[in-house]
């Protein structure tokens, strides 16, 4: 693959197993979100959106919106972690809509969800990026465990994640070279 704009394969059954992997790592901190603006289910209703589609719903106005949504609310959040929750689950919705281009800004369709949660993880836990045990790190390990070996397919048609994105794009590198060093079997 050359990192130029070609198209790539994705069936929407590709589509419908990375937005579940997406929606099921945001998930994890939704929590952390809810417990700093309990009064506000927009995140919630993203990941509701997310997972219906998983399951097999359409990819509508309905996704985006509330992937829209989500993405507000983490604006009016208290405490960058729960930013960092509500982005996740914007991030889940989002994963519906990974475009067929060999480009690397499309892998955070695909990691976007579990970067930003590990990164809400890693600030609730009060962790600066590094630390030991690491909590950031650890939910980069559980995303890996998360992860079917159809999401690592999908994600090997990619080019590695892009070199940017401050902690968040740490984390996603992370995990996208720990994703690629999985060896599928059949």
């Amino acid at each position: 693959m050359s990192g130029d704009e070609s198209e790539i394969a994705l069936s929407k059954q590709d589509l419908r197993e990375v937005t579940a992997f997406a929606a099921a790592c945001a998930d994890v901190v939704l929590e952390v979100f809810e417990t700093d603006q309990p009064d506000d289910s927009r995140p919630r209703d993203a990941l509701g959106a997310a997972w219906a589609f998983a399951r097999g719903g359409e990819r509508g106005k309905s996704l985006r919106d509330t992937a829209w949504a989500a993405l507000k609310a983490a604006g009016c959040a208290d405490t960058e972690a729960a930013r960092e929750a509500a982005r996740a689950a914007m991030a889940a919705a989002g994963a519906a809509y990974l475009h067929p281009l060999a480009k690397a800004t499309q892998v955070k369709h695909i990691l976007g969800a579990a970067a930003h949660a590990a990164r809400a993880a890693e600030l609730a836990a009060g962790d600066e990026p590094g630390t030991e045990p690491g909590t950031g790190a650890e939910h980069v390990r559980q995303a890996v465990r998360r992860a079917t070996p159809g999401v690592v397919e999908v994600l090997k048609r990619f080019p590695a994640a892009p070199e940017r994105g401050g902690r968040v794009g740490e984390l996603m590198r992370m995990l996208d070279a720990d994703l690629r060093s999985v060896t599928l079997t059949d």
